[in-house]
């Protein structure tokens, strides 16, 4: 079995919650869920669905690439969703992040997530 490893970069935006905000091992990258936080700034920023998508896919983009990937790599997603009447404009924006072969997806509504946000994604990539 091969270590572990975390990922932490401050070029994606960060909580300081207690967990990493990825792990690599075997070859893998388990992104932990990403929301709307402006990488910048390291503030929530709430808006559509659309802007909060941009900020949560170009967080997980930024670890990904940290960790040696990047989004066409990218096998599976989960995404939680604060209202599921958003779920065709996300889609159509989640799109342009992944136009050909997109990875595997669970979508769900979420009764609520953490500060507000009305996205958040997990993923798992390989290197």
């Amino acid at each position: 079995m091969g270590e572990k490893k975390v990922i932490y970069t401050q070029k994606a935006g960060v909580t300081g919650g207690p967990y990493s905000q990825a792990i690599v091992h075997n070859g893998l990258i388990y992104i932990s869920g990403q929301g709307a936080i402006n990488p910048e700034t390291n503030q929530i920023t709430p808006g559509t669905i659309e802007e909060e998508s941009k900020l949560v896919l170009e967080n997980i983009r930024i670890i990904l690439e940290e960790a040696g990937s990047s989004l066409d790599k990218v096998l599976q997603v989960t995404v939680f969703l604060l209202d599921m009447k958003e779920y065709g404009r996300f889609n159509e924006f989640y799109q342009s992040y992944f136009p050909v072969n997109p990875p595997a997806r669970t979508c769900i509504q979420a009764a609520k997530l953490p500060f507000g946000i009305r996205v958040e994604i997990d993923a798992i990539a390989h290197i």
